[in-house]
């Protein structure tokens, strides 16, 4: 597990040094991006008792990836040692405690995240339980949008000239099939994704071109 929470806070580190080369002394509100994020986590599984709800896991794995995203960044802001981080984070995912309710949970993770403006790592252990997450639904979902948005800022996202569908899909479409084609306890995992997400971008552009 450390190898790939390694690998997770790496990935990290290179994306917010892309979107900002001086990001740790912007002093950026990654606190406030996860109550954000946690309010849309919320919707997803449910609590409007005026209305007819369901539980949607896809979208909650999502949104906890997410949250993962925005946690990573607040503790590499403020511990920039990867190795130290990634054994403290081994240890607060693998100590768990039960739950039986999701929306209280999610209230005491939130009201923790206002307080300190930190990022607990055993109460969103806590939240992953909840919807039953795997560390491994987990390492995959953060590789394979972590890729994807590298992918994106390479090919033109900041310009607008980066192309979202590629033919008949999407590009989180192509992500999706693709993830499932690859090996993802590789540790070139998220290289090997790189490669074929470019691959099946220019592979498309290419069948657009010719057929104007």
């Amino acid at each position: 597990m450390q190898e790939k929470i390694m690998i997770m806070l790496t990935m990290q580190e290179a994306m917010n040094n892309k979107v900002h080369s001086n990001w740790r002394d912007k002093n950026f509100a990654w606190y406030r991006a996860i109550w954000i994020e946690c309010a849309e986590l919320l919707d997803h599984h449910g609590w409007k008792w005026w209305k007819k709800q369901e539980l949607n896991r896809g979208q909650m794995l999502l949104e906890l990836i997410d949250i993962w995203h925005f946690g990573l960044s607040l503790l590499l802001a403020r511990n920039a040692k990867i190795e130290s981080i990634s054994a403290t984070l081994e240890q607060e995912l693998s100590n768990v405690s039960n739950s039986d309710n999701f929306g209280v949970d999610l209230e005491i993770f939130v009201s923790y995240t206002l307080e300190t403006k930190d990022f607990d790592v055993a109460k969103f252990a806590c939240l992953m339980r909840g919807i039953d997450m795997s560390f491994e639904e987990l390492y995959v979902g953060y590789v394979g949008k972590n890729v994807l948005n590298f992918f994106r800022q390479d090919h033109g996202y900041k310009d607008g000239s980066y192309r979202k569908e590629w033919g008949d899909l999407e590009d989180n479409e192509h992500l999706i099939r693709i993830v499932k084609e690859l090996d993802v306890n590789s540790l070139t995992f998220n290289e090997d994704l790189y490669h074929r997400l470019e691959i099946t971008y220019m592979d498309n552009l290419g069948f657009e071109k010719s057929h104007p």
